[in-house]
Order: C-alpha cells, then structure tokens, then sequence
C-alpha cells in the first residue's frame, strides 16, 4: 500500500526533484537529508510522547523517501552506489523508529512488555533486510516474506499515529506484537527459499 501511495506522488515530486537538480543538489544530498530528518524526528518526538506530530511528520518523510531514486533517474546518474547508500541508510531510519518508541515506553513501568516488542522490532527490522542481501551476495533470491519494509512501517506509523490521537496504548502494542510475529515469520520464509535454492546447487 505504502508503494502505491508513492507511486501515486512521483507525479507531484517530479516538478520538486527538477527543482532541486536544477539548483545543484545532488541525489545523495537528498537521501543523506531525509535519513537525518527521520532519525531526528523518531528520537526527539517519540520519547517525549509526541507520537501523533512526529508519525506525521516521519510518514511525509517516508512518502518523500523516492525523491532522490527520481531525481537520480531524471539526470541520469542512477548507480549502484546511489542504491547501496539509499538502502544502507534506511536501516537507520527504521531502527530510530523502533528505538524511540523503546524509549518511550521504557518511560513508563508499565510498558516493559511493549517495550520489548519494539525492541523486538527494531532487531528484527535489521534481520530481514540481511537476509535477503546475504543471499543476493550467495548468487541466490530471497525476496519474499509477508512483511516487506514498506508494510512495516506503514503498520508502526498508522498505529503510532492512532495513539497519538487519543486511541489506547493497547492498538500500539497489539500492532508491534503482530509485526514482531510477521516479521519473524519473515525471516524463516526467506531461510527456507534459500535453503532450497541451496539444495538445487549442490
């Protein structure tokens, strides 16, 4: 869903990414921006209980996310290295995102257990992602799995958003078991596809 919406603004960022190449800005600048912007947002916001504006803010943040993909292919200077730093640093993102809310439970004795499951999250969101590059290094696919890093966040941030709003803790927490769940289920999916692949090579 998270994709499509994006799919659904490149036409309105288009004018925007000519703009910025125009003025000298470079793709790399862009992405290095927006990382910075989402890591600043999840640990200032979050902890300090500003859940609704700091989810609104990341998810314009992360709706914007394929700027600096435009803008690369739009002064045809899209490379490997573009890709690399992009996804590289999108692991800081996510991580921010689960760390702040960690801290912001952690605030409150009774969130231990929430607490947790968004740590749970935060490794987990680092897990997925290296099983698939682990065996895209081996020469083989992993690209499957029920919670890509698109539906996760669009789960944390709707969820986050709603508890922000008004709505019990207990939607917030709910949400991070079941990512914590899909996320690990996830993880086993993409061991086994490569486990078969594996088998077929020997």
């Amino acid at each position: 869903m998270l994709n499509r919406l994006r799919g659904g603004l490149a036409r309105v960022m288009t004018p925007i990414a000519d703009l910025l190449l125009a003025r000298g800005v470079s793709p790399d600048a862009v992405t290095v921006a927006g990382t910075v912007a989402v890591v600043l947002t999840a640990l200032t916001a979050y902890p300090t209980g500003h859940l609704l504006a700091g989810s609104l803010v990341i998810g314009l943040l992360v709706l914007t996310d394929s700027l600096d993909g435009l803008m690369a292919r739009r002064s045809g200077r899209s490379s490997s290295w573009g890709a690399f730093l992009d996804s590289t640093l999108d692991r800081f993102g996510d991580a921010a995102i689960f760390a702040g809310l960690v801290v912001w439970f952690t605030g409150d004795g009774d969130h231990r257990a929430a607490a947790l499951l968004a740590l749970t999250c935060l490794v987990l969101s680092s897990v997925v992602p290296y099983a698939r590059a682990r065996a895209e290094g081996l020469g083989m696919t992993a690209a499957v799995g029920i919670a890509e890093r698109a539906d996760r966040l669009l789960a944390v941030l709707v969820a986050t958003t709603l508890v922000g709003a008004g709505l019990p803790v207990t939607v917030l927490v709910v949400v991070l078991a079941l990512l914590a769940l899909a996320s690990a289920v996830t993880v086993v999916q993409r061991m086994a596809a490569v486990r078969r692949q594996a088998q077929v090579l020997r």
